[in-house]
């Protein structure tokens, strides 16, 4: 069974980027990137990449982000 781990801090965008794990991201309750990985981050923005070019940036206020995790 898998768990879904919430994405808040800085810390753990770093450690997302640093192991190359899939994420999921979710604006206004609908899902609208399911499986990207993280390129870079800051204050404001995340930006992630699912293809070699299909790179996406998303408002850090706006949305929600998860790491799916194998038990």
């Amino acid at each position: 069974m898998a768990i879904n781990r919430r994405l808040s801090t800085d810390l753990d965008f770093e450690e997302v980027l640093e192991q190359q794990q899939r994420i999921r991201v979710f604006q206004n309750n609908q899902l609208i990137d399911a499986s990207s990985l993280v390129v870079r981050f800051d204050d404001s923005l995340i930006v992630t990449q699912s293809g070699v070019s299909d790179i996406a940036y998303h408002n850090r206020k706006e949305c929600e982000f998860f790491v799916l995790r194998k038990r």
